[in-house]
């Protein structure tokens, strides 16, 4: 069995009956990836395996610190021993070192997990963040809206995602351009 295929199987075993719509969004986040392939190359079955797993640290039985990112990711390397580019993936999918400076969490978030190359973390984040809860796709300022629509202004998602707007953003324009160039370069970092 394939790595997406792997990684299909068990995001739908925690996901599709007790989170139905992140199972929702997951598959969305997923079909986004595929979308990169022109950029990404040989790393695009990488991508779309962490696009299935970014969001199992939602699922009740995983959750230990509340970061999910964070919980995604020991799971993955303490249980599922996955490929340690996945666990770093999610562990930092759509710049969550914000969500773990709010959560005091950091220090424990770079003690366990290294960063994974930038153009693979950007092209997370872009499919992510240009996704709705419910899989459609969306421009990254209605995903930002309805993240804090959801949340609310105090909750620390929301106050984690305003300070991660600029990399999130970020982020999306890198994709979006390297999209439009179809590939004539490296994903590179947009003013």
């Amino acid at each position: 069995m394939g790595q997406v295929e792997w990684a299909y199987d068990l995001a739908k075993d925690l996901l599709e009956t007790t989170l139905p719509r992140r199972w929702a969004h997951t598959r969305g986040v997923a079909d986004q990836a595929e979308t990169l392939a022109p950029i990404l190359g040989p790393d695009t079955d990488t991508l779309i395996a962490a696009c299935l797993l970014h969001d199992i640290g939602y699922a009740p039985d995983l959750v230990d610190t509340g970061m999910h990112q964070l919980d995604g990711a020991r799971y993955l390397r303490d249980i599922a021993r996955a490929d340690e580019r996945l666990c770093r993936l999610v562990a930092y999918h759509s710049c969550a070192d914000n969500e773990a400076r709010q959560r005091d969490l950091l220090d424990v978030l770079v003690k366990e997990f290294d960063q994974e190359q930038p153009d693979l973390a950007r092209a997370l984040t872009y499919c992510d963040m240009t996704t709705s809860p419910d899989g459609q796709h969306l421009d990254v300022r209605d995903r930002l809206a309805e993240i804090h629509s959801r949340y609310g202004p105090e909750h620390v998602v929301s106050r984690s995602i305003s300070d991660a707007t600029p990399c999130i953003v970020s982020s999306v324009r890198a994709v979006e351009a390297a999209l439009a160039a179809r590939g004539r370069g490296r994903l590179e970092q947009s003013d």
